[in-house]
């Protein structure tokens, strides 16, 4: 039995066991040997040297408490392990850590949303405990990927740790290369020259989402190095490489995510000010026109006033002349705005 979830039905998303138990293995030199009842797990782990991994989702306070009286796991851990919502990190207690971290991933559900979850774990000698909040999808394959590498995963908790912070960091940057790509859009969308109202709401999502990710993965930078340089035999000194390549790509990803939160706030001031020039060239082009429709107005309002002695009541040729005034200097005016830009 691996990680995975038995596949559901079409059109529903993976349903977690009613007992929040996924999986109770364990491994001997990296082979999976047995799986092992929650109730017995305790005495696997006290009275034999078979390694331990169990992962659990959305466990209930029940079950938690019997897993933390199985492996003596610490009140406050086990506490934050429940009502979730926590940010990334990392505690150390006597002999055991606890690790928080967040999961993240497109949602299936809309246009380059983001689904976010959690991994809690417990490391402690011969045993590794996930707690998952949110998507399974977030792990589908973890398991096998392990179990497919008995010479690694005969390491121990140190190289269970390294695989789950592995490839939970790594499914950040299909999600990063998602909202890339979507920036690269609404650019060429702005610059095009047509102004679309919805620019502006997807660029204040695209912000959020990065926003989002940015706190999801930056307390790693602290955990991945803390791992990389902790003397523990928790963490073997062959593993701790392995912790300084997670931080090394931490690092990546958070330097691509700053990059796009600036890329993305330049693109919404160019948004900014490509409407406000085509607002004040329009405001332009109203003038112009106001300027030019006044010119016969204004002659048309004084030849209406009828008064005695006016062009157009002795002279033959003052009507053409009106009209022609109003032609010529409407038409200059015209050619004038055209010159200047305003038309």
């Amino acid at each position: 039995m691996s990680d995975n979830v038995p596949s559901p039905s079409p059109n529903q998303g993976p349903k977690p066991p009613r007992s929040g138990v996924i999986t109770s293995a364990a491994y001997c030199n990296g082979i999976r040997v047995a799986d092992v009842p929650v109730p017995d797990l305790g005495d696997a782990w006290r009275y034999s040297d078979r390694f331990l991994w169990v992962g659990l989702y959305e466990p209930s306070e029940r079950l938690l408490s019997h897993i933390q009286e199985a492996f003596g796991l610490h009140d406050l851990a086990i506490e934050d392990a429940h009502h979730a919502h926590q940010r990334p990190k990392l505690e150390v207690y006597d002999d055991s850590m606890f690790i928080v971290l967040r999961t993240a991933r497109l949602s299936d559900e809309g246009e380059h949303r983001i689904e976010f979850g959690e991994t809690h774990i417990f490391l402690g000698s011969r045993y590794v405990i996930t707690v998952r909040h949110g998507s399974l999808q977030s792990h589908v394959g973890l398991r096998a990927r392990c179990e497919a590498t008995p010479q690694m995963l005969a390491r121990g908790e140190g190289f269970v740790l390294y695989s789950l912070m592995d490839f939970i960091v790594d499914q950040y940057f299909p999600v990063i290369h998602s909202l890339e790509t979507e920036l690269d859009e609404l650019e060429e969308e702005i610059f095009s020259g047509k102004f679309i109202r919805s620019i502006t709401s997807r660029l204040y999502h695209l912000r959020r989402d990065l926003l989002s990710l940015k706190q999801a993965i930056a307390p790693l930078k602290d955990v991945s190095l803390q791992l990389s340089r902790m003397n523990s035999s928790l963490i073997p000194p062959d593993s701790r490489p392995y912790f300084q390549d997670i931080h090394d790509h931490v690092l990546q990803i958070v330097e691509h995510i700053d990059n796009l939160q600036q890329l993305s706030h330049n693109a919404l001031d160019a948004n900014f000010a490509l409407i406000s020039v085509s607002q004040n060239d329009d405001t332009k082009r109203l003038a112009a026109w106001a300027a030019i429709i006044a010119v016969p107005t204004l002659i048309a309002g004084l030849y209406g006033m009828n008064f005695e002695f006016m062009p157009e009541t002795q002279w033959k040729y003052g009507y053409p002349f009106a009209m022609l005034l109003m032609f010529g200097i409407s038409g200059g005016l015209w050619r004038w705005f055209r010159k200047v830009g305003w038309l």
